[in-house]
């Protein structure tokens, strides 16, 4: 029984009186060090699992966006499918516009002022994380008692065209830290602003 030894103190000779036992201080230290490495270890092992897991589900995201068959049904991909796939509790899409809804918007999908992006992610930041931040109803409509944590990130969808927000969020604190990397959210943006682009300009 190995794992027995873990419960082991190392043994202590006596060597007299003033002489300490070096050997015993020196095995202890060992298995200190060796106690700090498994747990570096199997740290390492579970974010390099939740990173895998992560990638997985944006490249599903992804791929169903671009096999999305028509417009709307890439709308409803977005406000709809996204959340499962990405294993969040709600995203919407927001798109700048300086002129009044004449009409009543698709679910999840909100106009939001000129500027809005800019004025949230900053004029230079195509992603933003946040883990402790309540929903804002113009980004998450009627959903936004739900958001706790939020990932917001920029669509750039060609020069002559609105900026746009894919809104994610999730009712658990801490779902999106901003220490996290952003490649693969940034990633998936820039799959959305392509395809939309394509499906407004299709002979461009």
């Amino acid at each position: 029984h190995p794992e027995a030894l873990r419960l082991l103190r190392a043994p202590s000779r006596e060597v007299g009186e003033g002489v300490f036992d070096f050997q015993h201080f020196m095995i202890e230290r060992l298995r200190g060090e060796l106690a700090r490495v498994n747990l570096e270890h199997r740290t390492l092992i579970a974010a390099s699992r939740g990173n895998l897991a992560s990638q997985g589900r944006v490249h599903k995201a992804a791929l169903a966006i671009l096999a999305a068959p028509s417009f709307e049904q890439l709308l409803q991909i977005v406000t709809t499918d996204l959340a499962v796939l990405l294993d969040v509790d709600i995203v919407t899409l927001g798109v700048e516009s300086s002129a009044s809804p004449t009409r009543l918007m698709p679910h999840g999908i909100h106009l939001l002022r000129a500027g809005t992006v800019d004025a949230l992610l900053g004029a230079d930041r195509n992603v933003l994380l946040q883990a402790d931040m309540p929903g804002d109803a113009t980004l998450f409509g009627g959903a936004a008692g739900l958001v706790r944590s939020q990932a917001l990130l920029r669509i750039s969808i060609g020069r002559s065209a609105p900026t746009g927000l894919l809104c994610i969020g999730a009712r658990r604190l801490g779902r999106f830290n901003p220490g996290l990397g952003t490649e693969l959210l940034a990633f998936l943006s820039r799959v959305l602003g392509i395809t939309i682009s394509q499906w407004l300009s299709p002979g461009r």
